[in-house]
């Protein structure tokens, strides 16, 4: 299944919700086809028992849900088969359960994850890894083969498909990041790698945008990175759920194109670490929660550094994973200091 946040107008203003994605072009909304279902089951209050069991935010689901969160989904998806069955597509107050894009021109996608609880990446790919520290002219630090190492980041600047990556004013060289991410579905402290299934809810795309000046100097004193990365970082621009891969860890072609000309191309299973090590590491004696978000680390050429070519205000850029899609973004102008 792919899971999207859509965002949509209605009198109330624009509204953040919950949807499958089918086919590349229908949309079903949860939480609306919930409350059709409530009402066909003859609940007092279908909108309010909808709101609850349902959420219209992907965060508050996984919450309320945790591990069953897949198995919800799928039934939702099964209930929507019976809906097309019976050709009654709306709730009683006429609102619709699912659309075509097409017939919609008001829809966006979103970041899929609406509200993250803790952003970890890691830095697990040894081609990416290898060729910072060669350009550094140092050798690999021998602790890097011992543990997978992440870092912290910001998790309010997240934005999703479509939408214009923000110049920090503070900034002049920006570059992109090629990414897998993980979306977290279950709570857990000192999580083993065996135990991942329970755990990942599903993979995504991530563009994890840096500023490398400022990374630079940040990293020179052998803090951060901060400033270098917490103002904006890039996911969508759909969830796919772990079941889709037989909830087993994938090995995906990557690649990413700037102005519609190849920079990067990868495999997702080119890391030094399993996505169970990873999770493992980064649990031991520290609770992950439903809403966490994980970035595998910069694929090998995933990024200008590498390459030594710089993305420039208004470049269209591209990220794609296979089974997931294409994450596309533009990079905007530097914003004025204020």
């Amino acid at each position: 299944m792919k899971v999207v946040t859509y965002k949509r107008s209605s009198f109330l203003g624009v509204q953040k919700r919950l949807g499958l994605f089918l086919d590349e072009k229908t949309i079903i909304d949860v939480n609306l086809l919930w409350q059709a279902d409530f009402e066909h089951q003859g609940f007092y209050s279908p909108e309010n028992r909808a709101a609850m069991f349902a959420p219209k935010s992907l965060a508050q689901f996984l919450r309320v849900h945790q591990d069953a969160a897949i198995p919800m989904l799928q039934d939702t998806l099964e209930r929507y088969k019976k809906f097309i069955k019976s050709g009654n597509l709306k709730t009683q107050n006429g609102a619709d359960i699912a659309f075509h894009l097409h017939d919609v021109k008001d829809v966006k996608f979103d970041a899929p994850l609406d509200e993250i609880a803790m952003y970890r990446d890691f830095y697990a790919h040894e081609k990416h890894v290898k060729k910072g520290f060669e350009k550094r002219k140092e050798e690999v630090p021998p602790a890097w083969y011992e543990i997978p190492a992440y870092y912290k980041g910001g998790n309010t600047g997240f934005i999703g498909q479509d939408d214009i990556i923000p110049w920090p004013f503070y900034s002049q060289q920006l570059d992109y990041e090629l990414e897998l991410g993980v979306v977290i579905g279950r709570d857990g402290k000192n999580v083993k790698a065996k135990d991942i299934k329970k755990h990942i809810f599903g993979f995504t795309i991530l563009n994890d945008v840096s500023a490398r000046d400022i990374q630079r100097k940040e990293m020179s004193i052998r803090l951060g990175p901060a400033k270098g990365k917490d103002w904006c970082s890039i996911m969508g621009p759909v969830i796919v759920t772990y079941d889709e891969f037989n909830y087993e860890e994938p090995n995906l072609l990557m690649t990413a194109s700037v102005n519609g000309e190849e920079w990067s191309r990868g495999q997702s299973g080119d890391s030094h670490y399993s996505w169970g090590e990873m999770i493992e590491h980064m649990g031991m004696e520290e609770w992950i929660r439903a809403t966490d978000f994980i970035g595998s680390g910069t694929v090998g050429t995933g990024c200008g550094l590498e390459l030594d070519k710089w993305i420039k205000p208004g470049d269209k850029l591209e990220l794609s994973i296979e089974k997931i899609g294409t994450l596309k973004n533009i990079v905007g102008t530097p914003n004025p200091k204020p």
